[in-house]
């Protein structure tokens, strides 16, 4: 009881980095330890990104340890290994917030702490936002050291290796620090996962070379001493002829991430290299719990779970899935058409590809994280005569607009995009969420973009898509619509460019675009308007509109995306150049960007639910 009582003690006496460098050096196993079971607890309950937060424990105590933090600036990429820093940066006690409406975001977050160097939530931006900050600070007086910690997977986005390939040439002055535990959110994949791999398995330590030696030089063990330790925990340290030497990096590693005196060691070393230097370090995912050790896929983001067991302890979500209806599709075509090649940008699971991966292994490519190489191989693919479907997240496609534009379009490519997580997601927050590609694709020349009301049309138009001749985009939500799914046998009566009007009324018609549209049922049934599922936001049913200018007063659009740009524009601009005479009153999301928490609480805030919708309805005169 006495050793239970003083661990609750320490944690409780580190409030801010400035704590953890008051402790004794003895002590930082043990708070080391105390994180690692704060973040089980508070992640049992809360729900979250798990694994990769335990795998960074030791490096988050020996960074805030040995820098001058906040001064010191460090930045996390995408910033799913967070919550140690977040812990040890004085939100410690409102992390049972995390994710939750107005509670602490996911992510790092500038204007939640002045520790969060940058915001992040996307993959590869640490490095080269950390030379921008270096060239900030460059010529004046004592400025600070920056620090970009990335994951191997993280590595394999085009981002990073620009970013390298620059702070190698100006001779930036900044420490990158590479968090390698061979596991994303997928398996890591590529030339680079191998090249690591290669790395790691050297042989435990090479020659020292002249500049190593100066360096060992300085540290308080002797070289003997030291090169025991790197022989015991590293694998091999300071290794010649890297890649990242050939870029200019002075490199040193691997060495074990749970080294806590050596990692502290090491870095208090580093501060007094110049210019660019990577160190490499070694972790585990999930590492001090065995279920997250074992499990690194299910146990990278979790629903609240028994911290004993390991397993969901909430209830089962039994209703069918977007995500689902494009894995059950997928399959079906495939075994149908031989040409059918799937693309993913390292979202294997969370894109549905998990079982397709398995059956059509020569027909499948994760490409890591790199959506922009993503949508350009689907371009070769079809102009090979396959048909490529690229499984995307909305908020990731962003990331490869321009390949979208001139790679596909242009070229007018039979290419389907299967668009994951449209419109606001939940508890991710903003940097998810996907509010944009409305706005964006339709602009596109060339390319179809649907979106399904429900599960039936979801897989419909799936079918529609891929048999069309050109690109295609199907954007569906994260999650379940109405949870129903029959027509995999019999398909939908979809015709292209052609709406399906629900219910007929008057006055005003209500024009529903995608998932929105169950909560345009439930306002409707209050009201005696016209409601419209349009299915398609390019093309328009032209002929509908037209139709129903001639009947009709108002159009409300109502989508899941943001109003600016979006589907909504798309009608008003028509029915002012065809002089229609209708009002046009368009709702979406607003000019802002939303905030994490659940879907329908965020759905709720703006008005997009079916209180709002009737609300704004109502108003109308």
């Amino acid at each position: 009881m006495k050793n239970k009582e003083s661990t609750v003690k320490l944690l409780d006496s580190v409030k801010f980095p400035s704590d953890v460098r008051k402790l004794p050096q003895e002590k930082l196993s043990q708070l080391c330890d105390e994180v690692r079971k704060f973040v089980i607890e508070t992640v049992s309950k809360t729900g979250g990104h798990f694994g990769s937060n335990l795998g960074v424990v030791e490096l988050t105590v020996a960074l805030h340890r040995v820098f001058d933090t906040p001064r010191d600036l460090l930045i996390w990429d995408v910033g799913h290994q967070a919550y140690p820093h977040k812990i040890l940066t004085g939100r410690k006690d409102r992390m049972h917030t995390i994710r939750k409406k107005d509670g602490l975001s996911p992510f790092p977050k500038r204007t939640e702490s002045q520790y969060d160097a940058l915001s992040v939530g996307h993959s590869s931006t640490s490095i080269g936002s950390a030379v921008g900050m270096d060239l900030a600070n460059r010529g004046s007086k004592n400025k600070p050291q920056v620090v970009a910690i990335i994951g191997d997977a993280a590595l394999t986005g085009g981002m990073a290796f620009e970013a390298l390939n620059h702070a190698g040439d100006i001779k930036s002055d900044v420490l990158v620090i590479l968090n390698d535990n061979e596991m994303s959110i997928s398996p890591n994949v590529g030339g680079m996962r191998q090249y690591l791999t290669k790395l790691i398995s050297s042989e435990p330590y090479l020659k020292l070379r002249d500049k190593g030696e100066k360096m060992l030089d300085k540290v308080s063990l002797s070289v003997q001493e030291f090169m025991r330790r790197a022989d015991s925990h590293a694998r091999g340290f300071l290794t010649k002829g890297t890649m990242f030497e050939e870029l200019g990096f002075k490199y040193y590693g691997p060495i074990d991430g749970h080294d806590i005196e050596t990692l502290m060691q090491i870095l208090e070393n580093l501060k007094n290299v110049k210019g660019p230097k990577i160190l490499h370090v070694v972790t585990k995912k999930g590492k001090g719990y065995k279920y997250a050790e074992n499990d690194k896929f299910s146990l990278h983001a979790v629903k609240p779970f028994d911290p004993v067991t390991g397993k969901n302890n909430g209830p089962k979500n039994s209703n069918l899935t977007y995500t689902k209806v494009f894995s059950d599709w997928i399959l079906d075509k495939a075994k149908k058409d031989k040409d059918l090649h799937a693309i993913t940008p390292a979202m294997c699971e969370g894109s549905g590809l998990s079982q397709f991966s398995k059956k059509f292994p020569q027909r499948y490519y994760d490409v890591g994280i790199a959506e922009q190489h993503a949508v350009t191989l689907a371009a070769g693919l079809a102009c090979g005569g396959k048909k490529p479907i690229v499984a995307i997240y909305s908020s990731f496609l962003q990331r490869a607009y321009d390949q979208v534009v001139h790679d596909i379009a242009l070229q007018n490519l039979n290419v389907l995009f299967a668009i994951d997580r449209a419109g606001i997601v939940g508890a991710d927050g903003a940097t998810h969420a996907g509010s944009f590609d409305l706005s964006f694709l339709r602009a596109i020349p060339n390319l179809v973009v649907m979106s399904p009301s429900n599960e039936d049309e979801c897989y419909s138009m799936l079918n529609l898509g891929y048999e069309f001749n050109g690109p295609v985009a199907v954007r569906y939500p994260r999650g379940s619509g109405q949870g129903k799914y029959k027509n995999k046998e019999k398909e939908l009566d979809i015709e292209f460019g052609r709406a399906n009007i629900i219910k007929k009324g008057k006055k005003i018609a209500i024009l529903s675009f995608g998932a929105m549209l169950q909560n345009c049922q439930k306002a409707s049934n209050q009201l005696e308007a016209t409601l419209v599922d349009m299915r398609f936001v390019k093309p328009l049913d032209r002929k509908l509109l037209k139709k129903l200018a001639k009947t009709h007063k108002f159009f409300v659009t109502v989508e899941d995306n943001v109003v600016a740009g979006g589907a909504g524009s798309a009608v008003g601009e028509f029915v002012l150049n065809e002089n229609l005479g209708v009002g046009v009153k368009n709702l979406g999301h607003p000019d802002f960007f939303t905030a994490h928490g659940l879907r329908d609480e965020i759905l709720k805030e703006i008005e997009l639910d079916e209180d709002g919708i009737l609300k704004t309805i109502k108003s109308i005169k």
